[in-house]
């Protein structure tokens, strides 16, 4: 037993606990995407290819607000440009290369980057990214696949499925506005444009026009 075996220990189960507790969020996922109109397998691509849940919260808010997929795609891919900033952060950390950068990059997201830059060595760090990339991935996609199973059988409102996307996007957004000055401003922002333009664009438009605010991200930091 060395002297790092307990810390090792304590990331793994903390990054499982993290795993299992975000990928819950897949089934309200998995359900709003075939209320929006995504059949069952284009649902679980999304999952599997795209893995981030804020953006696969805006593509299918999107579709199921009468946009179109480009707008769609186009929304999520400027929400999920927050991850090539986390990206920069994690890599020296990470230290990978080849095939193992390619699957590091899809494990790249909120949680996998809170968990490794919380850990005090960079071995632990590691341990704590790619044990809770394996988790959220493995959690997130079982359960999009039950929750589009469910939303295929039965009518999403008859369940208030049709709520799922607001509600489960709102809680992710959430613990966010508590983390710093500014993300709250970055929130403010984007409600701000969306508000101006909801009543005067197509639909699509305001959620793509709302990304415009991850800029201050980049200008602020």
């Amino acid at each position: 037993m060395t002297e790092l075996d307990p810390a090792r220990t304590a990331a793994i189960r903390d990054s499982l606990g993290v795993g299992v507790a975000v990928g819950a969020y897949g089934f309200a996922f998995g359900a709003a995407s075939v209320a929006a109109g995504l059949s069952v397998l284009q649902s679980c691509l999304l999952s599997l290819l795209a893995f981030t849940g804020g953006t696969q919260f805006a593509v299918v808010g999107v579709v199921a607000g009468g946009g179109s997929i480009g707008a769609a795609l186009a929304g999520g891919l400027l929400l999920g440009s927050r991850n090539t900033l986390y990206a920069m952060r994690l890599a020296p950390l990470l230290k990978v290369g080849g095939l193992r950068r390619l699957l590091a990059a899809l494990g790249t997201i909120d949680e996998s980057t809170a968990m490794a830059v919380a850990q005090r060595t960079p071995s632990l760090s590691r341990v704590a990214f790619w044990w809770t990339f394996a988790g959220v991935f493995t959690f997130w996609n079982l359960t999009t696949l039950i929750g589009a199973l469910v939303g295929s059988v039965v009518d999403p409102a008859s369940f208030g499925l049709d709520a799922v996307v607001p509600a489960a996007f709102l809680a992710l957004l959430a613990p966010r506005l508590r983390s710093g000055e500014l993300e709250r401003w970055i929130a403010i922002t984007g409600a701000a444009i969306a508000f101006l333009l909801i009543p005067v664009a197509p639909a699509g438009v305001p959620v793509l026009a709302a990304s415009a605010a991850l800029v201050l991200a980049v200008r602020l930091r």
